[in-house]
């Protein structure tokens, strides 16, 4: 973590096709709980001025449950599921009708898109819903994105709407995520604390920063800073770079695309990572896992390779040639994603066994590799540790 120059934010800026811009609970409602439509308004004129320079916004918008809650004359957060799907029903309408109100204002429209997880692990169903949003901006529309509570369950859920503004910006060219929240970026201690300091830059990702925030969970809102940082986090590794700041300060967008140092600043991880591995590694459910040796963690992570059957020593789950699978180092730690080339049966048939041997055992072997590096994307970098344990 260094200080950055203002260059920096202003290359950003200048190569950053399509804003996603996460709005949290927080930033939309007041001291009372209740949406205050003078902060959608706000939020609707900076959009507007962005999407008149000629670039595409999509706003993954936080607040219905909270906007049912005023509805319904609600003083609490419903606590069980059908309740809380009920609410954000009865509210959703009234959220997207407020940026409607807000956006059209300045001559622009929204549209409402609602998705589960489910939408975007599903190959088709991801195309279309980036088909969708790529032509709502040809009609420059904003799409008002947020999920679909009423038919999300635990299974099929993203959990926080952080998550799903990262897989968003994967659909999209040129991205530059922006969250806002209710604090104006990382702090090294509590926010609220005599002493503590913003972090103006990361530009290396480290698990540290896990350790300096707790999740929470206010009145209205379903995240907290850590879940930000986990999201920050899948979004930098395949090459986005990530701004978090305070929703509440006036103008924050418009100081964001003028390359003002507001907030924290999290760079791209290494180059940016073609769409159809985000797919693979971040949008795509894993339906199992399997643990390899020192040898092919080396040779995935450090020479590009595919990775072959030597290599595993555990297969754990059910699943078929085509879906996507987790890969584990030695320590059991994830590092990587792909779509294998065997069902799980036939893996742990394979596993551990030279290619020859392989050749023996099922006559025309369709596939040498267990997972092509076409269709493998490393998701976190191992300690290197790891690989010195290889032999040679």
């Amino acid at each position: 973590m260094r200080a950055m120059p203002d260059l920096v934010r202003r290359e950003l800026v200048e190569t950053c096709r399509t804003l996603v811009v996460k709005v949290g609970s927080n930033v939309l409602t007041g001291d009372d709980g209740r949406i205050e439509q003078s902060r959608i308004e706000a939020l609707a004129a900076q959009v507007a001025r962005i999407q008149a320079t000629g670039r595409h916004v999509i706003i993954v918008s936080s607040g219905a449950v909270a906007a049912g809650m005023e509805v319904m004359g609600l003083d609490e957060r419903p606590a069980d599921l059908p309740h809380l799907q009920a609410t954000a029903a009865i509210g959703q309408a009234r959220l997207i009708a407020r940026y409607e109100r807000a956006l059209q204002t300045h001559g622009v429209h929204a549209a409402q898109l609602l998705l589960t997880a489910g939408d975007l692990e599903s190959r088709p169903r991801y195309l279309n819903v980036r088909n969708t949003v790529n032509t709502l901006f040809e009609y420059h529309v904003i799409p008002v994105v947020n999920e679909n509570d009423t038919v999300s369950t635990e299974e099929i859920q993203f959990g926080d709407n952080d998550q799903l503004a990262a897989l968003m910006a994967n659909l999209v060219p040129s991205p530059l995520l922006v969250i806002l929240t209710s604090v104006d970026g990382l702090y090294d201690g509590d926010p609220h604390a005599p002493g503590s300091r913003r972090i103006d830059v990361v530009d290396r990702w480290s698990d540290e920063l896990l350790r300096l925030v707790h999740d929470t969970k206010t009145r209205h809102g379903t995240g907290g800073m850590a879940s930000k940082l986990r999201a920050i986090r899948a979004a930098t590794a395949v090459g986005e770079s990530v701004i978090l700041c305070s929703g509440l300060e006036p103008n924050v967008l418009d100081r964001v695309m003028a390359g003002d140092a507001v907030g924290t600043l999290f760079l791209a991880q290494g180059a940016a990572v073609p769409a159809w591995k985000r797919w693979i590694g971040y949008s795509a459910r894993c339906r199992g896992r399997i643990v390899v040796d020192a040898g092919a963690c080396r040779a995935l992570c450090r020479d590009g390779r595919s990775l072959l059957p030597i290599g595993i020593t555990r297969v754990e789950g059910r699943f078929e040639r085509g879906d996507v699978i987790a890969v584990c180092g030695p320590d059991g730690g994830e590092f990587a994603r792909g779509l294998t080339n065997y069902g799980s049966e036939d893996l742990k048939r394979l596993a551990g066994k030279r290619t020859s041997a392989i050749a023996e055992e099922l006559g025309n072997m369709p596939y040498v590799e267990a997972i092509h590096r076409d269709n493998l994307v490393i998701t976190r970098m191992p300690p290197e540790t790891l690989w010195q344990q290889a032999a040679g």
